[in-house]
This record gives structure tokens, sequence and C-alpha cells, in this order.
């Protein structure tokens, strides 16, 4: 019984061209189907990040609101009367000196916050919709408003 030989393989007969591996890369077909997947990706998630952003600041809004009307509830409790709209929030932080001055004040915050836009909160006693008001402007910081404009208070 004769022996197989393996036959030979181009690589392996000299003179012949050696066959080159495709070189280790991504073609320009391939990378612009990546960034076309990407910009739809990011099309979808964008708009959706955004309004997410806009429900953290409205949902923070409310929070500082509900913490300004409990302290100015402490305050009232301490001194029988909210301070006037001329005192203002700031009778939270500092003693008023104007109107009438509160005999038993302390200190019910250690500072104001603002709203999640940069503006301070609004204040009225009396209030237009229940006994005090406190509230935001909201994003475009003008009264009224729809939507993230709207105006987030204590009425809410």
């Amino acid at each position: 019984m004769p022996l197989a030989l393996p036959t030979p393989t181009a690589a392996c007969l000299p003179g012949l061209p050696r066959r080159s591996r495709r070189t280790r890369g991504f073609t320009l077909i391939e990378l612009l189907v990546v960034l076309v997947i990407i910009g739809v990706l990011g099309a979808l998630i964008v708009p959706n990040l955004f309004s997410s952003l806009d429900d953290a600041r409205t949902t923070a809004a409310r929070t500082d609101i509900n913490t300004l009307v409990q302290a100015l509830k402490r305050y009232r409790l301490d001194n029988q009367r909210y301070p006037s709209t001329e005192q203002g929030l700031a009778a939270l932080v500092t003693r008023p000196t104007t109107g009438a001055v509160p005999p038993n004040w302390k200190p019910y915050l250690d500072k104001l916050p603002t709203d999640p836009w940069g503006r301070p909160y609004q204040y009225l006693n009396p209030g237009v919709r229940g006994e005090i008001d406190v509230f935001s402007f909201g994003a475009d910081g003008q009264a009224g408003g729809e939507g993230k404009d709207a105006e987030i208070g204590s009425w809410q």
C-alpha cells in the first residue's frame, strides 16, 4: 500500500504569491453603520433624559417648598403669626427688625434654599391660594405657564 502524501497548498509552493490575511481594522462602511446606530439610540434616549431632568427639578422644588412651609409653621407656633410678606422668608434665617418683631424668634433654617433654576422662592402673607403662599415661578421665572414653566407652590 502506497503512502498518501499531503497535497501542497499555495502557501507551501515556492514561487506562488502568498495570500495575505486581511489587515485588522474596520472599514468605512462598518464605522458608518456603528455611527448610525449610536445616533438612533441617542435620538431615542436624550429626550427621555431631559424630561427626567425637568421632573427631578420639579420634585426638588416641591421638597424645598414643603421644608419652607414646615419652618413657617414652627415660626407661627413660636410667635403666634407668620412673618409678613415684607419680612419674607428671610425671617426664618435672621431675626426680623421691621414690622412686628417676633417675641420668641429663633433660627428655623440654616440658610434659605433657591429654587432648582437658581432663583429665590416667593412668599406671600396673606396668600392668594391659601393662608400663606410659598412658590417658585418654574423654569421660565415668570407667573403663569404650563408644563415645566408652570408655578410650583404650597397649594399643590
